[in-house]
């Protein structure tokens, strides 16, 4: 086994070359999903083929994917890849490790713990606090739905009977709200949509109606989701005026802060969450904004018994050493996990705190970069605010669906677009901490460019 390893991580090393080199390519030459099968040699056969026609083939492959990490993708709410962090990704997947119990993962669990300890303390959360990495912002989301349907109703996890329940979301949360709800049992159609302000933020008064008027109707709320970073115009929800209403009516008051998480490690701009410290919940996603492999979120549980509560399960055939102290699948949503953490602490113990808090700051110099330019070119309407590294915009008058879906076509930019309060434009995200202003300069200089020679 170890030779065959061996021979086939030169392969990888091979072919991880070649994928860097190509970056110079763009983000991707796009491929008719319909004409996929007769391009690429995917199906599988009866033979098996040779180690040669297996490298050409991936080498096919992973040159005709997306490349994420490269300076042109401005896509999705991630982007860019830190070194260290794959390092400690790759390694994660040679150990082959289960994060489910001690006995199987030995010192890894200590990784998992110790990044959960330093952030609690970031936030300020209480001894008693505990946390899990789960697969997503999804997971995470749906794991303190259900520790708050459990605490609000503890017998719902047995009887099932959750149909008075009924939990709080802004318009422009994540999508898995619908989802998690479905899931757990409290039914999408308990699902309050709360409105937003021009920014995005969830306006808090027209909560307080909501619940007030549940409450007539002789329903329970239980459950406000507030977004630290929504998908759109990366707003940030009124975290201390929605703790005020969480506290008076005694519900669970759980932070998405998937894409706007990381704030914490910023020094400059942390006063964004202030109040953080009073939710119930909070969860983030290193693999959006701190450049390590997809997936890394963190959740984090003020008062951590609730994570045991709602997904301890006795398994004879699995717990059989140590205690619930270190085995891992007792507070987690899924058991046979992989070692997610070890990729974001490699990163972390190089780059310490301080180097993190930089990465964020950067960030937002890059969003600041964009802003200004917009601003100070009157061909470019902006719909987004300061201090968020959604910048939405349009240019001239052209249609922002057609030009993204342009540029993509001819693998000038991958970018996305978004909408807002009817509004219609172009969302970039300035995520990727290895671009410098002059990446983000040398955007508007191809889209510019671009619609000069390719819109009539």
């Amino acid at each position: 086994m170890s030779e065959k390893l061996s021979n086939d991580l030169n392969i990888f090393n091979s072919l991880a070359q070649s994928l860097i080199k190509d970056e110079e390519r763009g983000v991707v030459n796009q491929i008719d999903p319909n004409e996929l099968l007769k391009i690429f040699n995917i199906s599988l056969k009866e033979n098996p083929i040779s180690d040669e026609e297996l490298k050409e083939s991936l080498n096919h492959l992973i040159l005709n994917t997306p490349k994420t990490s490269g300076n042109l993708f401005f896509n999705q709410l991630f982007g860019g890849l830190n070194s260290k962090a794959v390092l400690g990704d790759l390694l994660a997947v040679i150990l082959n490790n289960s994060m489910a119990t001690y006995k199987i993962s030995g010192p890894m669990v200590e990784i998992e713990k110790e990044i959960i300890r330093k952030i609690a303390a970031m936030i300020s959360y209480p001894e008693t606090s505990a946390g899990t990495i789960p697969t997503g912002g999804s997971m995470s989301n749906f794991m303190a739905l259900v520790m708050a349907r459990d605490k609000k109703n503890p017998e719902s996890k047995y009887s099932g009977d959750s149909n008075k329940l009924i939990c709080y979301s802004s318009r422009s949360s994540h999508y898995s709200m619908d989802k998690n709800a479905s899931f757990s049992g409290i039914g999408r159609d308990n699902v309050r949509y709360i409105d937003t302000n021009k920014k995005g933020e969830m306006i808090s008064s027209e909560i307080t109606v909501q619940i007030e008027e549940d409450i007539k109707n002789g329903l329970t709320p239980f459950f406000i989701n507030a977004t630290i970073g929504t998908t759109v115009m990366g707003a940030i929800d009124p975290i201390i005026e929605i703790a005020e209403i969480c506290k008076k009516y005694n519900i669970w008051l759980h932070l998405d802060g998937a894409y706007g998480g990381s704030l914490i490690f910023s020094e400059k701009y942390k006063h964004l969450v202030e109040g953080i410290e009073l939710s119930d919940s909070f969860c983030f996603n290193p693999h959006k904004t701190l450049g390590t492999p997809i997936s890394t979120s963190i959740l984090l549980v003020k008062e951590g018994g609730n994570l045991l509560n709602s997904f301890s399960n006795k398994a004879n055939y699995l717990y059989q050493t140590d205690n619930d102290e270190y085995n891992l699948g007792q507070t987690s949503f899924e058991c046979g996990r992989r070692n997610n953490a070890l990729k974001f602490w490699t990163l972390w113990k190089s780059l310490g705190t301080k180097g993190i808090s930089e990465m964020v700051d950067h960030s937002y110099s890059l969003a600041d970069t964009a802003r200004k330019y917009i601003k100070n070119n009157s061909d470019y309407t902006i719909y987004s605010f300061d201090n968020s590294l959604s910048i939405c915009f349009n240019y001239k008058d052209l249609d922002p669906k057609k030009l993204c879906t342009d540029l993509y076509l001819k693998n000038k930019l991958m970018v996305g677009y978004g909408e807002h309060k009817g509004e219609t434009f172009i969302r970039l995200v300035t995520i990727n901490r290895e671009n410098t202003s002059e990446n983000i300069l040398n955007f508007f200089k191809i889209l510019e460019s671009f619609t000069e020679n390719n819109v009539e």
